[in-house]
Parts: C-alpha cells; sequence; structure tokens
C-alpha cells in the first residue's frame, strides 16, 4: 500500500510537468472553458483527469505516490496563485484579459467568434443585465468567462 514503484522525486516531476502542461492547454483552449461549464466541457475536464492519471503516478498505484503526486499539484497550484497575485504580467499570461464584444449597440462579431462566443450567451448576458443592445456601451468578456455590460448613461443621469 505505501510502498512505491517509483523514486519520490519521479512523483513531483511528474506532478509539475502534467501541471504545467495542463495550465497551458486549458489556457490556449479559451476563457469559457475556465469560466463557465457547460456539459461537454465538464466532460472534457472529466476526460483531462482520467488521460493524464497515469502519467501522473507512473502506473504507480500506492498510497504514498498519491499523495506526492496531490501535494505536488496543490503547491503548484497555491505558487501560481500567489505568482499571479504579485506579477500583473504572469496574471495576464496566465489567467488573461477583458475581450471588448462590443461597443454602442454594436457587437464585434470577430472578436465574439475568436472567442468562441455564442449570440445565446450574449443575449443571455443582455437579459441578465436588464437592457437591450441598443443600451450597451460596452461588452466585455472577462478573463473568468463571464460577459460585462456597460449600460449607456441615460439623460437623466441614470
Amino acid at each position: 500500500m505505501f510502498d512505491m514503484q517509483l523514486p519520490w522525486w519521479e512523483f513531483i516531476a511528474r506532478g509539475a510537468i502534467i501541471y504545467c502542461v495542463l495550465l497551458l492547454m486549458v489556457r490556449i483552449s479559451g476563457r469559457r472553458t475556465v469560466g463557465q461549464f457547460r456539459p461537454f466541457d465538464l466532460l472534457v475536464v472529466m476526460l483531462l483527469s482520467e488521460s493524464v492519471s497515469n502519467s501522473l503516478s507512473g502506473s504507480d498505484e500506492s498510497v504514498s505516490g498519491g499523495l506526492i503526486v496531490a501535494a505536488t499539484l496543490i503547491g503548484l497550484n497555491a505558487l501560481v496563485g500567489t505568482a499571479t497575485a504579485r506579477s500583473r504580467t504572469l496574471a495576464k499570461i496566465v489567467d488573461g484579459t477583458p475581450v471588448l464584444l462590443g461597443r454602442d449597440g454594436h457587437i464585434f462579431d470577430d472578436a465574439r467568434r475568436a472567442a468562441r462566443v455564442t449570440e445565446n450567451d450574449i443575449e443571455q448576458a443582455l437579459h441578465e443585465a436588464d437592457c437591450s443592445l441598443d443600451d450597451v456601451q460596452c461588452m466585455f468578456l472577462e478573463s473568468d468567462g463571464s460577459i460585462s455590460i456597460l449600460k449607456k448613461k441615460t439623460a437623466e443621469g441614470g
């Protein structure tokens, strides 16, 4: 149960490599994957975890090996969180930056498609903001996957 088939340092190396590669892959795949899971996004995450499980442990099924990998992943996650909190540049690389999807009642279709945002997503955001497209001053896809809407100011000062 506790007898490891691989040296302890190999679990740390495997965990670090898989963590970095998956972070890069998730970042490249787009902010919708990170921000708002749809059923197929959740399925991808589940399959992704299964696909790398043997890579993390090297077919070692010991409790010790699993705990070393888990501690490595949690430690790396804490390290990335601390580093992104201290460095704006690193935060932009890891978390991304907001994308302008529309301005003054017009949706930028090229930006919308590039960010893989559907028209339904925009309609839902407009509904949640309780406004029409004509009321939109700016619309952003935030780095967490949500859509923010800044309404035009009205003549009454609202």
